[in-house]
């Protein structure tokens, strides 16, 4: 039990100071848009990286599976209140005046989705006749009645940095209780492999090079990471797909893994501890793989941890005792250009910005 402590006046009023000097931090306003400009300003210039409404690395990939995206699309059509969409006016967007997405990734692409005919209604309960229904599909009437459907948006203003937005982000995640794709492959998929990625995701200097967060801890991310690295690594000229296509890849590799005959635990677990420790002898720098945040570090992307540990290993089977000439190349435009989020898991991206940090590590 916490003994209780004395709160006297003078603690009261320090106490006050700090609320009202964090409250600052996270001035707001609310608006209102309807669907259509959401989905305009989401990808008008997304390919050049400049859309207005943007997702930012730290979030996650298309989570939501198709029945949970059809049960959004039908809470929109029956008029059902939809949570609030939170972003934040980024100052740093040399100008640009962009919207970072903090909560709301999810609706928004399914949104998109729909509106571009990518999205095929099922499972719908509520209104069943229109399983089997596209956004086309629907009576002009409706299609203008579901664009001109407004969703409120908290926007927090500019003065709201970095550190801000994450935290806000982390919170309202940290109370969600639905299962995440790791998550579901725990309880789905046991085997000998998901045991070896159990074991390799605990180690301390994995943790310490990735910056995990509490939270991610939580959601699994280092389970997830270490996946990721094996897939990709050993089967990566295999994947052809897309975004909405990597979990089923990784789903796919997890399960061929936990029934292989030939799976070697101690080669798998070499390779990686091999990789964990050329990353730390020579890309732990701060200013090479992760952007430093007053006092702590922001944890890398998925799409830089594959880039970046498939590459090491990839050069490290090729040549174990290799030794960077340089790293600046983690830097450079391209690297940046080749691990940008939009169309981040096509084939072709999946394989060029791997073999760049092979190519770059060997001389090539």
């Amino acid at each position: 039990m916490i003994a209780q402590l004395t709160i006297t006046n003078e603690k009261k009023e320090t106490a006050e100071t700090e609320i009202r000097n964090k409250r600052k931090s996270v001035d707001y306003n609310t608006l209102e848009y309807p669907i259509e400009v959401l989905v305009q300003k989401y990808l008008d210039k997304i390919y050049e990286d400049e859309n207005e409404l943007f997702i930012p690395d730290y979030q996650r990939e298309m989570a939501w599976d198709e029945d949970r995206q059809s049960k959004f699309i039908e809470s929109v059509l029956l008029g059902l209140p939809i949570p609030y969409i939170f972003v934040a006016d980024i100052s740093e967007s040399e100008d640009l005046a962009r919207l970072e997405i903090i909560d709301g990734t999810q609706r928004i692409r399914t949104l998109t989705k729909f509106i571009n005919n990518e999205l095929i209604l099922n499972h719908l309960e509520k209104l069943q006749t229109l399983n089997g229904f596209t956004f086309d599909d629907l009576p002009l009437s409706r299609q203008r009645r579901f664009k001109r459907t407004s969703i409120r948006m908290i926007q927090l203003t500019e003065e709201a940095d970095e550190e801000v937005r994450r935290d806000l982000f982390e919170r309202i995640n940290t109370g969600s209780v639905e299962l995440n794709e790791m998550e579901k492959r725990r309880g789905s998929k046991p085997g000998k492999f998901l045991d070896l990625i159990e074991e390799l995701s605990k180690k301390e200097q994995f943790h310490q090079l990735c910056s995990f967060t509490e939270a991610e801890i939580k959601k699994r991310d280092p389970q997830e990471f270490v996946l990721r690295f094996f897939a990709f690594l050993n089967n990566y000229q295999n994947y052809s797909g897309s975004d909405k296509k990597v979990h089923q890849f990784l789903n796919d590799y997890l399960e061929q893994e936990n029934k292989s005959e030939s799976l070697n635990i101690d080669v798998m677990k070499n390779e990686f501890y091999s990789m964990l420790n050329f990353v730390e002898n020579y890309f732990s720098d701060a200013l090479h793989i992760y952007r430093k945040m007053k006092k702590r570090y922001e944890p890398i992307t998925r799409i830089k941890f594959e880039s970046i540990t498939v590459g090491v290993a990839l050069a490290l089977r090729e040549n174990p005792k290799v030794i960077p000439q340089s790293t600046s190349f983690l830097v450079s435009e391209k690297f940046k250009d080749y691990t940008k989020s939009n169309g981040s898991s096509s084939q072709n991206k999946v394989s060029r910005r791997i073999e760049y940090v092979r190519d770059q590590l060997l001389g090539n």
